[in-house]
């Protein structure tokens, strides 16, 4: 059996039955198995996620039961083989229906003749698939083609026209490019892009962030630089939320939100091991991973602690120069990421998200000194999150005032889709401007 196939699957079988992050279980999924082609395995597991409503709705049409009545393994690997006979033209279509039915014949017993059936129908009558009728209803055509839940094509639909709806449905399927962000206490940017391009990486710098270069290649977290704390993974997005909040030697900065801590990091970097990052986390595992990156980075002024940020601590009331609130999202500006993110269905839980992310702020910004600094930053593009949050704690908080608000967007800034609001707190409320 070919390994690199048998990891895919692994990996998609990770995140469907138990909702593992992509990310997380492909790398899981690679390092216990080793296999020989490690971008063979991105390509078909991101593939696989990124138009998994597509493929389904193929299988519906050379299934006479449908994709539902499937069991989770025949139509993982149904789902692998479509894709490989559907987007990937280096595969040779005998190969790719070979050792999907070889998969069959080791996680599907019984199935694989079924399977080899359908993946030759498919070879047959693939042209002859449409999607549905745009006219008749355009949510389910845009659903089905990019592979997105009704509900978030409607949710954008409120705030955007369809010419940009659509834009942003296709830059969440494509593939992003991997950020770095340096760390000047243990390099300087010309000997990093030094460093790397020696090792067969290409390398361009950054245009948001003076920290971030864009590297291509592979295995770059297994080499020496990444071990010994000159870089860490971040998207050009978040870097420029650390750069916004714009933290000082010897400040006392709270990042309230903390895990998985690349903002955390990305500040007390720039603090140059001077004053205090208070990470805090109401996961202690989470705050456990921070911990462990705190060590790799070298840095000394980072200090930890689990919290539920809903909650005031009274005794940092006042006490910092700056608060970041990194408020838990729906997530849907890192669906280029996450593409499980996409198949999430509408909860009480998401309904009520303003409504937490209002709470945490609320707490939060009691801990800010007079003419210190309140960032509100998501990793979401919907307006109820981000722009309506900020609306309402400003109308209720007239002690904070709004400086700059910033809003990327995928298809447009090339990065993830991203939205930071910086508040200064301050006395002067006569002449205050509203959000």
């Amino acid at each position: 059996m070919d390994i690199n196939r048998k990891t895919a699957y692994l990996t998609l079988m990770d995140v469907e039955n138990k909702r593992s992050y992509s990310n997380i279980a492909l790398n899981h999924q690679i390092q216990r198995n080793r296999p020989d082609n490690p971008a063979f395995v991105r390509e078909l597991v991101y593939g696989v996620l990124k138009n998994k409503m597509l493929l389904d709705y193929v299988v519906d049409h050379l299934v006479p039961t449908g994709s539902s009545k499937l069991k989770m393994q025949g139509l993982n690997i149904l789902r692998m083989g479509l894709y490989q006979l559907s987007n990937m033209g280096s595969v040779p279509e005998y190969a790719a229906v070979n050792e999907t039915v070889n998969l069959a014949k080791k996680f599907c017993k019984g199935r694989d003749g079924f399977i080899n059936g359908v993946l030759r129908t498919y070879i047959r009558n693939k042209y002859s698939i449409s999607l549905p009728d745009r006219a008749e209803d355009e949510v389910k055509y845009l659903s089905i083609k990019y592979s997105y839940e009704p509900w978030i094509i409607e949710l954008w639909l409120k705030e955007y026209d369809m010419e940009f709806v659509e834009e942003l449905l296709k830059a969440g399927n494509e593939t992003p490019q991997t950020v770095i962000r340096l760390n000047w206490q243990k390099v300087m940017k010309k000997d990093l892009i030094k460093n790397l391009t020696e090792k067969g990486f290409e390398v361009e710098e950054g245009k948001l962030s003076p920290n971030a270069l864009y590297v291509k290649g592979s295995n770059l977290l297994n080499t020496q630089m990444y071990r010994m704390g000159m870089f860490s993974v971040q998207d050009e997005s978040s870097q420029l939320a650390t750069i916004m909040l714009d933290p000082k030697h010897g400040d006392f900065v709270i990042d309230v939100c903390a895990a998985p801590g690349g903002k955390t990091l990305a500040i007390a970097e720039r603090m140059n091991n001077t004053g205090t990052v208070l990470a805090s986390d109401v996961y202690t595992r989470k705050v456990a991973l921070i911990e462990k990156e705190v060590k790799r980075l070298g840095l000394s002024n980072v200090k930890t602690r689990t919290y539920d940020a809903t909650k005031v601590d009274t005794a940092l009331i006042g006490k910092a120069d700056k608060v970041i609130v990194d408020a838990p999202c729906t997530g849907l500006g890192v669906v280029r990421r996450k593409p499980e993110i996409k198949y999430k269905k509408w909860t009480w839980e998401m309904d009520s998200l303003p409504r937490k992310q209002l709470a945490i702020l609320s707490s939060s910004s009691k801990y800010v000194k007079m003419g210190g600094t309140l960032l509100y930053c998501t990793c979401t593009i919907n307006a109820d999150e981000n722009e309506r949050v900020v609306t309402d704690f400003l109308r209720k908080n007239k002690d904070f005032v709004s400086k700059e608000v910033v809003k990327l967007y995928p298809h447009i800034d090339g990065t993830d889709g991203f939205f930071i609001c910086k508040m200064t707190r301050t006395d002067d409320v006569i002449g205050r401007t509203e959000y």
